[in-house]
């Protein structure tokens, strides 16, 4: 798949590049970031130098595609987006540096890129799930329109141990978009 770059009111989102290095390691320095995503901690430089050197890989597979969220105005990076997969259902996940939680970067980032992957890839179904416990990450999806299912037992590997997950999916119809395949509900079970 050929990289693409989206734009918002406010974002640029742009595949990683090797002038990013520098800020992706100053931003998963943070605490929360190592605590609730799966990226390495302690988290050093080769760390980043690794992530970054991989995203060109990724969209040439066209199952990884990961951008590097900026302000549009030419500001620093904000944070990360990403989604993967294939057949049909894909995952998104996201970081945001510490000092831009709260300006609702990470929610308009995740809705622009929610509606590209259903108009780029043919995906049908769009999966968030984030480690119980995780507030602000469950916030994002909910405000981004993410329908909560419920929770998985050990539906995420971090750092070693199977931790229970909050999962939650998005459909082209919650965005009023068209699916590439018809979606048929299950009936609503009758009240006893």
């Amino acid at each position: 798949m050929d990289p693409v770059t989206l734009t918002t009111g406010r974002l640029l989102l742009r595949p990683f590049a090797p002038e990013d290095v520098d800020a992706v390691y100053t931003a998963c320095q943070d605490p929360g970031i190592q605590r609730w995503t799966t990226v390495p901690s302690p988290y050093a430089r080769h760390h980043a130098e690794e992530f970054v050197g991989a995203v060109p890989d990724g969209w040439r597979t066209g199952y990884d595609l990961d951008f590097a969220v900026l302000l549009r105005d030419g500001g620093p990076l904000v944070g990360a987006a990403g989604v993967r997969g294939h057949s049909g259902v894909w995952e998104i996940g996201f970081w945001t540096a510490a000092e831009h939680r709260g300006s609702g970067y990470a929610t308009e980032a995740v809705a622009a890129l929610a509606r590209w992957t259903f108009t780029a890839t043919g995906c049908v179904r769009l999966v968030w799930r984030a480690e119980v416990g995780n507030t602000g990450s469950r916030a994002v999806a909910e405000k981004a329109g993410f329908t909560i299912e419920g929770t998985q037992r050990a539906g995420l590997l971090n750092k070693g141990t199977m931790r229970d997950a909050w999962v939650g999916s998005l459909l082209p119809s919650d965005l009023g978009l068209p699916s590439p395949v018809p979606y048929l509900p299950a009936p609503a079970r009758p009240r006893t």
